[in-house]
């Protein structure tokens, strides 16, 4: 099993960049890859309850239920600490399959052989 970590860095700003992630971290979820999001710079934002009910994008999933569907499919979700720190969000408000990691995290689980994926 291949582990795969999705780079988002975008939110309510750029709904197409917001989804995209999710959507390629669902199909790999759906074949039993080990998949993480990782959320971080505006994404961060992502992580928490409700910001992502009004994302939607025309030919997209709305993404609310796309994150909902990836955590239930084992997905993982990861706020990057150094973006989520700034932004004031905490353990606390988190959507459920959230956790907010270290760069250490982040860099470990590249080194072990993670695939890190980026939508620009």
């Amino acid at each position: 099993m291949a582990k795969i970590i999705f780079n988002c860095s975008h939110g309510q700003e750029d709904p197409e960049r917001a989804i995209l992630p999710f959507v390629a971290a669902n199909v790999a979820a759906n074949v039993e890859q080990e998949a993480i999001v990782l959320l971080t710079i505006e994404g961060a934002w992502l992580c928490t309850k409700g910001y992502a009910d009004p994302i939607k994008k025309d030919g997209f999933p709305d993404l609310q239920p796309l994150m909902a569907e990836f955590v239930e499919n084992g997905g993982q979700i990861w706020g990057c600490g150094a973006c989520t720190n700034p932004r004031g969000i905490t353990e606390d408000d988190l959507v459920k399959g959230a956790t907010i990691v270290g760069a250490a995290k982040i860099v470990e689980e590249i080194a072990l052989g993670a695939t890190p994926i980026a939508f620009g």
